[in-house]
């Protein structure tokens, strides 16, 4: 059965009436966008305010790349776009759909600036669109933005969010930015008063700054409670410095137990000075190089796995350099340390030289997978994933050494080569076959080291010259052949390294701890933990 044409007619005008609002608001939008690019400074901040009067959180991209000066015009139509960097060329997006348009030249577009007073606006615009954001992440942001700009025209928009907020440490962040904002409006001084301790409680330096500000600006009962502010945030923000270097302390002891542990095993089991142990770490940097290279040339998906490949090929690099090492040189200079020294140095000289050859003298690029990426904020704490994730390491690499050490016949036959090697030799062990095996874990071990050392600091030929001198020192002060003594003497260093810093500087510090172990060793020769055993004794 046919419809009547005049009921399809009307089932078409029903549509389209339906669709007219949506229509409307999306040429509103499209309007509002466009006006960004018009005018003066302050045209665009009307049009920065009247975005955010929408009250559409689909909008706060825009700003935030407007805020982040990737907000352009396109010279051939003047159309407002997004541009993200695409190579040597720009990737055009639709501002309101976030679409990509085409790819083009950077001189086809031209960037729509901002100055101080934009940005301060499209920080509190940003705020405003995005307090009742669905995800509590983004709450939290824009409450962060709202109390950094302290617009009074906030203050609405901040109470509806709070009636609305359900996640207590949100709320927190809310109900600072809005003691931030009532700070700039003319409430009476009861409210201002309760705001000051709001921004108090809740503070860090941000909230240092505000109070400061106020403290300078204000008279009376106001100004004295801004001052009480000041105090208790400074307080507050000493204690939280303080576990700041403890935790850079830690940090920087993670990467000297890395680099010693193997130090350890070399010059603590077998009492060989290697000089060259450095280079050692250079080389498992230089392993997790190539291996990203590979990987981004041909596998490209696997990037965040890369590490993953580059541990056991740099322990296996390392390993089988550590004994083509002993084997050919270190074998015959057992019991003549200077000899020893000498030729480590030589070797590490020519290692140096090899690396210069094969990749060049300049710093190499390593990347950081993305699970190593951002920061672990605890308050005003924060710690890097990537040395978070390195003390991680480091821990698991020293459980993984002891459990070797202690609980297989290699560690056995290792300690008891160590202890007496005579014996050791008449109880039918091969005791040439383990001075081997031991230094290549030992330089196994350092290539670790620099797997993970690659992730925070430069890769090239003299990586490993930087943490030779520490090396020996936490080996030293630990007490030499002494695994835990190695983990205590790296975290001890490492802190007593960052507390000195901020007041007798990098290179005055390290002096300074250089002297105190001297002055240690002179008590106690054999360091933090003696090894004990015949080989000790005689």
């Amino acid at each position: 059965m046919r419809m009547p044409r005049f009921l399809v007619l009307l089932a078409m005008l029903g549509i389209l009436l339906g669709l007219m609002p949506g229509i409307a608001e999306a040429q509103d939008r499209a309007a509002l966008v466009a006006a960004l690019a018009e005018g003066g400074y302050g045209d665009k901040e009307a049009a920065i305010q009247a975005l955010a009067a929408t009250g559409d959180s689909d909008l706060a991209p825009t700003l935030r790349a407007m805020a982040d000066g990737q907000l352009y015009t396109r010279k051939s139509d003047g159309l407002v776009v997004i541009a993200a960097p695409a190579g040597r060329n720009l990737q055009l997006l639709d501002p309101l759909t976030m679409e990509e348009l085409e790819v083009v030249a950077s001189g086809a577009v031209e960037r729509i600036r901002v100055n101080n007073r934009l940005r301060r606006a499209l920080s509190a615009a940003i705020g405003n669109l995005t307090l009742l954001a669905p995800d509590p992440a983004v709450r939290a942001r824009a409450a962060d933005a709202v109390f950094a700009s302290a617009d009074p025209e906030a203050l609405e928009a901040l109470d509806e969010a709070l009636a609305r907020e359900s996640e207590a440490w949100v709320e927190a962040k809310l109900e600072r930015a809005r003691a931030a904002v009532i700070l700039q409006t003319d409430a009476d001084m009861a409210t201002k008063l309760a705001a000051v301790e709001t921004i108090a409680d809740n503070g860090n330096r941000q909230a240092l700054s505000l109070l400061v500000a106020l403290r300078a600006s204000a008279d009376g009962e106001l100004q004295e409670a801004a001052a009480a502010g000041v105090a208790e945030i400074e307080r507050r923000l000493k204690t939280w410095e303080m576990a700041q270097h403890v935790t850079y302390g830690i940090s920087l002891g993670s990467v000297l137990l890395l680099a010693a542990i193997g130090l350890a095993i070399t010059f603590g089991v077998m009492g060989v000075i290697n000089m060259a142990h450095g280079e050692m770490v250079m080389l498992g940097a230089y392993t997790t190089f190539v291996v990203q290279q590979a990987i981004r040339t041909h596998y490209p998906e696997l990037f965040d796995a890369s590490l993953f490949i580059a541990i056991p090929l740099a322990f296996a690099v390392t390993g089988a350099v550590g004994i083509a090492v002993e084997r050919g040189i270190i074998r015959w200079l057992y019991g003549r340390p200077l000899e020893t020294l000498l030729a480590t140095w030589g070797l590490s000289l020519v290692l140096q030289q090899t690396v210069r050859t094969i990749f060049g003298p300049t710093n190499r690029e390593v990347g950081n997978p993305s699970w190593m990426s951002g920061a672990v904020e605890l308050g005003n704490l924060t710690i890097t994933a990537n040395r978070l994730w390195i003390f991680v390491f480091s821990l698991v690499v020293f459980a993984a050494l002891m459990l070797l050490l202690k609980r297989t016949s290699f560690g056995l036959e290792m300690r008891a080569v160590t202890q007496n090697r005579q014996m050791a030799g008449a109880m039918g062990i091969r005791t040439g076959r383990i001075d081997a095996m031991t230094f290549g874990l030992g330089s196994g071990v350092a290539g670790l080291a620099g797997v993970a050392l690659s992730q925070i600091d430069n890769v090239s030929p003299n990586l490993g010259q930087g943490y030779i001198i520490d090396s020996f020192m936490v080996v030293v002060f630990g007490g030499v052949g002494n695994l835990w003594g190695t983990l205590t003497g790296a975290m001890t260093l490492g802190i007593i390294n960052k507390f000195l810093e901020p007041y007798a500087g990098a290179v005055l510090g390290k002096i300074v701890v250089l002297v105190l172990v001297i002055l240690f060793i002179q008590k106690r020769p054999r360091g933090l933990f003696a090894q004990r055993g015949r080989a000790v004794e005689a």
